[in-house]
């Protein structure tokens, strides 16, 4: 059965209302009366499509052909509080347009039976020649509004009025059932109007299994809408769209298609100074690391990774291959972190799923951590070091070092046969540590600085810390016993040093 014909089975004719949305488009219908307004009140886009195709959506947009939202948001809380409902809502504020990055509308925003419901009003624009900055807006008609919008399978709207949809440019529906992602305007003109457009097209093509118009893509990847997209809209804003893609049923299909698009680098754009260069075709090697963790992932249990961990996981293999750039970024800090965690990982690797014991001169990390230490302890040590330092994420770097982890590939072995390579070394390090007692080892609670400059006879500074570390690897090294054997410890050992001194 094709894609197309799926969707054919699966649209609805008619919109069917649960008892809370009917409760709520009753209250609305019953503001418009109450204070004789001529406002026709409509639902548009996401929610329409959604529930043509039986999907539950838990956010509400509602267009308003001669009101403004916060006007109308007024009189709905009025209204509510006339009749003794007005606990029932909350009021979310507002966000104001800004016209520059693309965000044209001012939203209202209330909250209300657990819906998240925006209030917008239809809107109608010119432009200037050279510009697509409107330099005059004005309440719209619906079907104007209609083409203003990003894809025709989000121009749709239900009238709440007459309990109907409504498509004004005649081929939303038939879009939604032939699975089609097409553009209601030329695809060029609507993504000047907001770049960010063309990644919302790609994350519902891939979310929906549905085929990008090839107008669309040609548009997509044109210099005009890539400087727009690098212009126009901000880091969080692309960001959010990115998110939403990673965590959805396809993310390695969709940033396929950034990259086919030729977008990676506008989506992805690093700081003005980064060293070293960027070799050509890194973006594919990107999108192969992030294809072969999503594939392990899968692989592993379904309770291995949770939604943030899973996300995370994603984000940073997508970026391995610029694990060695230089630049300075704050928003990258976590998957920076991870990187640099992975390293530590790999040196780890090896003993972990053989447990054979480590030297000191296998890892470049120790830091002097493991120089108290046996030789039976130190995996465990640093292990330990390495997993307080990663507390819950632990398993997101371990599994980003099984991807950089060299294994054994003869000729005739596919990638189904290497990912599960993958896979069984990934379940034995796990294994390993837990059977260490390490999977929750940030919970220990380490000797305080306090205690230490009591018993040593020290003043606050770098000694102190240096002392902190010491006995928390011999807390690591020696899980049975006491924090009083500890302290007896740092007594004896200290003591043993001022005498060499």
């Amino acid at each position: 059965m094709s894609i197309a014909t799926q969707h054919v089975l699966q649209v609805r004719d008619k919109i069917e209302l649960s008892d809370i949305e009917r409760r709520i488009f009753d209250r609305l219908l019953a503001t418009v009366r109450h204070f004789n307004l001529q406002t026709q009140v409509r639902v548009a886009g996401g929610w329409v499509r959604d529930k043509l195709l039986a999907k539950d959506c838990y956010d509400i947009d509602i267009a308003l052909d001669n009101m403004m939202g916060t006007e109308f948001v007024n009189k709905v809380k009025e209204y509510l509080v006339s009749i003794g409902e007005g606990k029932d809502v909350h009021d979310k504020g507002k966000i104001k347009p800004n016209p520059p990055r693309s965000k044209h509308l001012e939203t209202a925003m209330m909250r209300w039976f657990d819906m998240k419901i925006d209030f917008v009003n239809l809107r109608s624009e010119e432009y200037t020649e050279n510009s697509r900055i409107p330099s005059k807006q004005s309440f719209g008609t619906p079907e104007v509004d209609a083409y203003r919008r990003d894809l025709t399978i989000n121009s749709l709207f239900y009238n709440i009025h007459t309990d109907s949809v409504e498509d004004f440019t005649k081929r939303g529906i038939s879009d939604l059932k032939s699975g089609r992602i097409v553009t209601p305007l030329p695809p060029k003109a609507t993504f000047l109007d907001d770049p960010l457009r063309v990644l919302r097209a790609i994350r519902f093509g891939v979310r929906f299994e549905f085929t990008l118009d090839e107008d669309l893509k040609v548009a997509a990847a044109c210099g005009d809408v890539k400087d727009a997209l690098a212009a126009k809209i901000s880091k969080e804003r692309i960001g959010t769209e990115v998110d939403l893609m990673l965590s959805g049923n396809q993310p390695v299909k969709a940033l396929t298609h950034i990259c086919d698009l030729t977008l990676f680098w506008n989506v992805f754009s690093l700081p003005s100074e980064f060293e070293p260069a960027i070799p050509d075709g890194c973006e594919r090697l990107c999108i192969a690391y992030l294809d072969t963790a999503w594939n392990l992932i899968h692989l592993l249990k379904d309770s291995t990774f949770k939604d943030r961990e899973r996300r995370l996981s994603l984000f940073a293999a997508l970026f391995l291959p610029l694990k060695n750039i230089t630049y300075q970024v704050k928003k990258a800090k976590m998957v920076l972190h991870l990187h640099q965690a992975s390293q530590k990982f790999l040196s780890l690797i090896p003993c972990l799923a053989s447990n054979e014991d480590l030297q000191p001169d296998d890892v470049d990390w120790i830091r002097g951590l493991i120089d108290d230490v046996s030789i039976a302890s130190r995996v465990r040590v640093l292990t330990g070091f390495l997993l307080r330092e990663l507390k819950g994420l632990w398993r997101v770097a371990l599994l980003l070092s099984i991807l950089l982890h060299p294994i054994g590939i003869n000729n005739t072995e596919d990638e189904s046969s290497q990912l599960h390579k993958r896979r069984d070394l990934f379940n034995t390090v796990e294994s390993s540590i837990i059977e260490l007692g390490l999977d929750k080892v940030w919970e220990v609670k380490p000797i305080s600085g306090e205690d230490i400059m009591n018993v040593l006879q020290l003043e606050e500074g770098p000694l102190v810390k240096e002392w902190k570390e010491k006995s928390m690897a011999w807390q690591l090294a020696n899980p049975s016993r006491t924090t009083e054997e500890c302290i007896d410890w740092l007594r004896e050992t200290n003591s043993k040093r001022v005498k060499l001194e």
